[in-house]
């Protein structure tokens, strides 16, 4: 899959920040932030069954599931006070919700960089996304198998 072939919901994410300025899409990274989706019930008490990812900066844990019809859904917590973190967590949970496992492991390892970001975040904090979405590709290779 290439960059011209990304699922729906990552290509939209992608085209509402290539639409906007530098500086405006460091406020839509603040609102993917507010918008990270609460976890479900059945991990809010177990900490134990989520992966740190440890190349980000700040303290980022996801999980994935893979359900019986090879659907993948991504879970994450991330700090309030990192909010460039917790958006790019925020961006994955989003657009991965849902999609097929075969889905996310074609995904290009490069699509953090191609949200225009480059020029706003530092390159750590861009290695940090990549870096989650590496965790989560392998978690569905697990999980799929």
């Amino acid at each position: 899959m290439d960059a011209t072939e990304l699922p729906d919901s990552l290509a939209e994410i992608r085209d509402d920040f290539l639409d906007l300025e530098v500086k405006e899409r460091l406020q839509l990274l603040l609102e993917f932030s507010n918008e990270l989706p609460e976890l479900p019930e059945r991990y809010r008490d177990h900490p134990d069954l989520f992966e740190r990812v440890e190349e980000c900066q700040s303290p980022i844990f996801i999980v994935v599931e893979v359900d019986a019809d090879s659907a993948v859904h991504l879970f994450a917590t991330a700090p309030a006070e990192a909010p460039t973190t917790r958006g790019f967590a925020s961006i994955l949970v989003q657009g991965i919700e849902g999609l097929s496992a075969s889905q996310v492991l074609e995904l290009a390892d490069d699509y953090p960089s191609m949200l225009g970001l480059t020029a706003a975040v530092s390159p750590l904090r861009i290695r940090g996304m990549t870096a989650m979405l590496a965790r989560i590709k392998r978690q569905v290779r697990e999980r799929a198998a």
